[in-house]
């Protein structure tokens, strides 16, 4: 059976969801990686995707909801909604069996606010196998350091990135972070994710989840999780090969694909 990228569909909250499903060549059934892009999803890590199909990996990402011509609104917790549906869908009988995948072999890899939805998916479902976050992006961290300088400053970059995007504003998405407050704690997950391969990402130099706020709490926390701490830039730029490396030897300690 040969490699393809069909187009698929989901569906949270009665909108449906346009993604696309990278499927390697073999019989499988194929280990399958949910992308879960960040905000407002100009970074989609599609050249990992890639790598991961010639690696015998399905990958799959989507668009969530209020995002890139997709029906119904953008907030963080219809983020989350969408992304805990993709990862029940793709491990639906009828879904997996029609594109040779394997529903017990399920990893979530997130960038930015998808890293954030992963490990906070992860944790809610203990049946997902494995987690990579990258340059992951911790709610409630911020909303314990906002102050009132601090707090324009994100409600204006938030407002500068939602041309993409559907029903929001810099207002509304500052204030839902501070409403969720330690809710959305990436740190407090930890117990939940104990004994789960967890990857994490992250970088010194990142504008936007900088390591010593979003990534080295977390490595302090998930004890035994994986680590790399890169000199690079929120959508590591200049370290996408290594990237796409480390990620595919992560995943073939844990989920061990069949290549053909």
């Amino acid at each position: 059976m040969r490699a393809a990228t069909p187009a698929v569909t989901f569906e949270s909250g009665g909108v449906p969801l346009a993604g696309l499903l990278h499927l390697p060549s073999g019989p499988g059934p194929h280990p399958v990686v949910l992308f879960l892009q960040g905000f407002p999803g100009n970074e989609r890590n599609l050249d990992v995707a890639q790598a991961l199909r010639s690696a015998g990996y399905a990958a799959v990402a989507f668009h969530y909801r209020g995002s890139w011509g997709m029906g119904g609104t953008w907030s963080w917790a219809n983020v989350l909604e969408d992304a805990a549906a993709v990862a029940r869908a793709v491990r639906a009988e009828q879904f997996a069996a029609a594109h040779r995948l394997d529903p017990g072999r399920l990893a979530l890899f997130g960038h930015s606010a998808g890293g954030f939805a992963a490990l906070m998916t992860a944790a809610a479902d203990p049946s997902v196998a494995a987690v990579v976050s990258v340059a992951g992006f911790d709610f409630g961290a911020v909303a314990r350091s906002l102050d009132a300088a601090s707090r324009a400053r994100y409600v204006e970059a938030f407002g500068e990135d939602l041309l993409p995007l559907r029903g929001t504003s810099g207002e509304a998405l500052v204030a839902e972070m501070e409403r969720a407050g330690e809710r959305w704690s990436l740190a407090g997950l930890a117990p939940r994710l104990a004994g789960r391969p967890v990857l994490l990402i992250g970088s010194p130099d990142d504008p936007v989840s900088p390591a010593r706020l979003h990534h080295r709490p977390l490595v302090a926390a998930y004890r035994g999780a994986e680590q790399r701490e890169w000199p690079t830039d929120h959508a590591l730029s200049d370290h996408r090969q290594p990237l796409a490396e480390t990620v595919r030897g992560f995943l073939d300690g844990v989920l061990q694909p069949q290549t053909s």
